[in-house]
């Protein structure tokens, strides 16, 4: 399901949490739970994976988050302000000790000028740290999006483990 390269990040990250007792949830939007399935598809990832929260929808996001609906009013979905939000909800909402969230723009439709297909923003939370990442992989195709969104949220969290 998942490429050798993705499985050995997602062991890695996984390895390094437990030597440091951190446990994870993850809050996804455009990936739809792939940073969680891939996180279980290495066996023992039940001592560090905490949760995770699947939030494709605006309501869930609020609902699950607590993410504020006037910031997605106000900044969209898919934007910095809504990425640390979920992150932060994420924490809040578990007994994690840090916790990464995705949302973006997989396509092939939703994009626009502003915020085109490819848009991903990422944000990693633990305590009061808060890290984001902006990243535009274009229109590299849905399945692209997603994978290199993973990725990229797993590189982001390592930097908080």
């Amino acid at each position: 399901m998942f490429s050798p390269a993705l499985l050995s990040l997602a062991k890695t990250v996984l390895d390094e949490a437990r030597a440091k007792d951190v446990r994870v949830a993850t809050a996804e939007s455009c990936t739809g739970g792939l940073i969680a399935g891939l996180l279980t598809e290495v066996p023992g990832s039940s001592d560090v994976l905490e949760r995770g929260f699947v939030v494709y929808s605006n309501r869930a996001k609020q609902d699950l988050l607590g993410v504020p609906g006037e910031l997605i009013a106000d900044h969209g979905a898919v934007s910095e302000e809504v990425a640390r939000a979920m992150a932060q909800g994420a924490l809040t909402h578990s007994d994690a000790q840090v916790a990464v969230a995705v949302t973006g723009i997989a396509g092939p439709g939703g994009g626009t000028g502003a915020k085109p297909v490819g848009l991903v923003h990422i944000a990693a939370c633990r305590d009061e740290t808060v890290l984001h990442e902006e990243r535009r992989f274009g229109d590299i195709g849905r399945e692209g999006v997603r994978t290199k969104a993973v990725e990229a949220a797993l590189v982001l969290l390592r930097r908080l483990i």
